[in-house]
């Protein structure tokens, strides 16, 4: 097993960062075993067409001559970085062609932090805060879109399968929409510690639910279930009036244990929620 690395940040609570804004990883986070599975990955940075303009983009996927389903990698709040490669490239060796957009292309390219990220930098923080804000969630379906059309169009792509889409904090409601945008594309769908998942508003993501035709995984985190206990149950009932399969579960962990460098980094329950993905994925028509 890795040892548990940890690059500390600390920041005051309050509704966005209590949803836990992810200290950046790096590689050396990652198990061995991981690196290793992800020698064998072809890395290529791209961008691609949005209607709002060329979105930058890391695209991976194993090397070989075949193809394989795609999978679209919504990151948390500090966007794409190294860590988010290194997640790529595990699940690309796993044998998917997978993407990791920048989902801040409108503002600037990544990475929009460095190797490090220092909560307790009020600018650096309220400017992260401003990118979030700004990204609507018509932002986020048209690029979802933009992001599936561009996988489908590479040619190690197999389209005679199902997409699948995962994300972590933000990126987690981001899933979703991008499986109610795109019902006849995504078939499977993975939330890891994802943020506001259950909201009042007219299209909270547990209400677009009914609109996709895929199968979930909702990893949530302790830390989020008891600030949030209703959350889990109100997922759970839309999940069974759209009869969607799903799995929705809390996990010993707080907010941001998946990705590695996180303050809150557990490499037990990553390894967890990282399997049960994994088999998710395996049922992709």
């Amino acid at each position: 097993m890795c040892n548990h690395i940890i690059h500390p940040a600390r920041w005051e609570d309050s509704p966005f960062s209590r949803r836990g804004f992810i200290a950046t990883g790096v590689a050396a986070a990652i198990c061995p075993a991981v690196a290793d599975a992800a020698a064998s990955v072809i890395e290529t940075d791209i961008t691609f067409a949005t209607p709002d303009g060329m979105a930058d983009a890391v695209l991976l996927r194993p090397d070989g001559k075949a193809r394989w389903p795609a999978v679209l990698v919504w990151t948390d709040i500090l966007g794409l970085r190294p860590v988010f490669r290194q997640l790529g490239r595990r699940l690309a060796a796993q044998g998917y062609v997978v993407l990791v957009p920048n989902p801040y292309y409108r503002e600037r390219r990544a990475p929009v932090v460095g190797d490090r990220f220092d909560f307790n930098d009020t600018a650096a923080f309220e400017e992260i805060l401003g990118y979030r804000k700004r990204l609507t969630n018509v932002h986020v379906d048209r690029d979802a879109r933009a992001a599936i059309a561009f996988l489908d169009a590479q040619p190690e792509t197999d389209r005679s399968r199902s997409a699948g889409v995962q994300g972590y904090c933000m990126g987690g409601d981001f899933a979703f929409r991008t499986a109610a945008a795109m019902p006849d594309r995504i078939a499977a769908v993975g939330s890891l510690h994802g943020a506001d998942l259950v909201t009042d508003a007219p299209d909270s993501p547990h209400r677009l639910i009914h609109e996709t035709r895929a199968s979930f995984l909702v990893a949530i985190a302790r830390d989020d279930d008891r600030q949030e206990p209703r959350s889990k149950d109100d997922l759970k009932a839309a999940f069974k009036a759209a009869k969607r399969p799903a799995k929705v579960d809390v996990y010993s962990a707080n907010h941001g244990w998946c990705v590695p460098g996180s303050d809150e980094y557990d490499v037990v329950a990553a390894e967890r929620a990282w399997t049960e993905l994994s088999d998710l994925y395996r049922t992709i028509p």
